[in-house]
């Protein structure tokens, strides 16, 4: 039987189940990105709820794991050479993810580094920029009196959306017919501008008819209607 009891963050969310891979997460954007992609690969798993809400990713067992005090992060009990892998940051997990199963990720070499362009896209700009209009848009944002961060991120947001709407026109897909990490990575965080945050009139989300019609067929895909709710919220 597979033993992670090496690793601290066990103490507080023990495995049940330690041959599988362990996910530690909470259903945000980035948190739904790895629950996703998992049930899009199919790989055996157990989640885990780290409640943010709750400040857990703050607690020493969860710093253990992942020291920047963020969800999701893993620890595959059959990592690279049959040992063990903890592994933090939703793109790096993505592209663990896809390497190890051989699926998600192109193989072909440009293709390939194409793909992992937009995921870095999303990692250095899509999520900083729609997370920080959702703090001054619809959390502790609005107490601010000067809008010019509203305004900001509001309108980089826009731009970003435009930069989306571009890449996505005559495609199917990010990628064109192949669904891969790059739209796991993208797609929970343009869902939430408009469901979680409530943004979308003030970004005029209506006005990007490809990245809507992508976000409904991102939306439609069981992996998604599945992993979009793991782990639940308490």
């Amino acid at each position: 039987m597979t033993d992670l009891s090496s690793f601290a963050v066990t103490t507080r969310w023990p495995a049940t189940q330690p041959g599988k891979l362990q996910l530690y997460s909470f259903p945000t954007p980035n948190g739904v990105k790895v629950s996703i992609a998992l049930e899009e690969l199919g790989l055996p798993y157990e989640a885990h709820t780290v409640d943010i809400g709750k400040n857990e990713t703050w607690t020493e067992p969860f710093l253990s794991l992942n020291p920047n005090g963020k969800i999701p992060a893993i620890v595959d009990p059959n990592g690279p050479g049959g040992k063990p892998l903890a592994l933090f940051e939703s793109g790096a997990i993505l592209l663990y993810l896809a390497e190890k199963t051989g699926r998600l990720l192109p193989a072909d070499p440009a293709l390939r580094y194409e793909t992992i362009q937009f995921v870095f896209f999303q990692m250095a700009a899509i999520g900083p920029m729609f997370g920080q209009l959702g703090f001054f848009h619809k959390f502790a944002g609005r107490e601010i009196e000067d809008k010019r961060p509203l305004q900001r991120y509001a309108g980089e947001s826009r731009r970003l959306l435009g930069v989306l709407e571009g890449r996505l026109a005559g495609r199917q897909w990010m990628m064109g017919d192949d669904y891969t990490i790059a739209d796991i990575a993208i797609f929970p965080w343009v869902r939430t501008l408009g469901d979680f945050y409530e943004a979308g009139e003030l970004v005029g989300l209506d006005g990007f008819p490809a990245v809507n019609a992508w976000l409904g067929r991102c939306l439609a895909r069981p992996a998604s209607q599945t992993g979009l709710n793991v782990p639940p919220r308490p």
